[in-house]
């Protein structure tokens, strides 16, 4: 029988408060955290792009996230908050999390849980992604947001592919903003439904993804239309200045779009 192909988090150490007993409130313990997810597809053909496959930085956040959300008297409830953060990405289909404590004895006290994937829309975690054309400047929303720079409006070396030259400028562009604005840069699509998990705002850097997309152009409009379409994003709002006409919406395009 064909068996699923597998990701792994072993002996992830993390010290944090938690537990039940008097004694264990009001300092840290080391917790140990093994984590293996069953994927719902083989790893066939991912050409060696990190949007393919289920990162490793989602079982790691997923730890991170749980230890975030509160303090916990009991491990079981603190596995269960990692198996449905992990469970929350449409690639993965079954979650075995086992967390330890190291301290209580000399040996380990623990939890392991296995849970299956009830199948939810798969873009629920990118529809919590808010898109956001930045043309001008606004206060920053709170939540899950990606910011889509203008083009610098620079001149830009002649001769080779001019597109592929665009897309670098974008890029530039995001970097740019980022450091302007003291946010992090998103180039793939599983750093922008990482984003959309935690709830953070990230500059998006675009030539890594639209790059091999035939026929769509560097037109940074066109793209914030494509990228809240590819994430199934929550709205798609145009920061621009008052005197600036929107940008022309597709028809039937089915993202809500509106001005900051």
């Amino acid at each position: 029988m064909d068996q699923p192909d597998r990701i792994h988090l072993r002996d992830y150490i993390v010290s944090a408060e938690i537990g039940a007993f008097q004694t264990e409130r009001g300092q840290e313990q080391r917790l140990r955290f093994n984590i293996q997810v069953e994927l719902a597809t083989h790893v066939v053909g991912v050409d060696d792009e990190v949007d393919r496959i289920l990162s490793y930085d989602i079982l790691t956040g997923a730890v991170a996230a749980g230890l975030a959300d509160r303090r916990y008297d009991l491990l079981e409830t603190l596995a269960e908050k990692i198996a449905a953060q992990v469970l929350a990405h449409p690639r993965a289909a079954q979650v075995s999390v086992t967390v330890e404590k190291l301290d209580r004895i000399p040996g380990a006290l623990g939890v392991t849980l296995s849970r299956r994937q009830a199948r939810v829309a798969a873009d629920a975690t990118a529809a919590q992604l808010r898109v956001i054309f930045h043309g001008t400047e606004f206060p920053l929303p709170a939540g899950g947001v990606a910011l889509v720079p203008d083009a610098p409006g620079l001149p830009l070396p002649q001769g080779g592919n001019p597109r592929e030259v665009e897309l670098l400028a974008l890029d530039q562009a995001a970097w740019a903003l980022a450091g302007h604005l003291g946010l992090t840069v998103a180039a793939t699509q599983t750093e922008l439904e990482w984003a959309a998990t935690e709830g953070r705002a990230v500059v998006w850097a675009p030539a890594r993804m639209v790059r091999d997309v035939a026929g769509l152009p560097s037109d940074p409009h066109v793209l914030a239309l494509w990228l809240a379409d590819r994430l199934q994003a929550s709205q798609l709002d145009w920061a621009l200045p008052k005197a600036a006409d929107l940008p022309a919406v597709p028809n039937g395009y089915r993202i809500p779009t509106g001005r900051i």
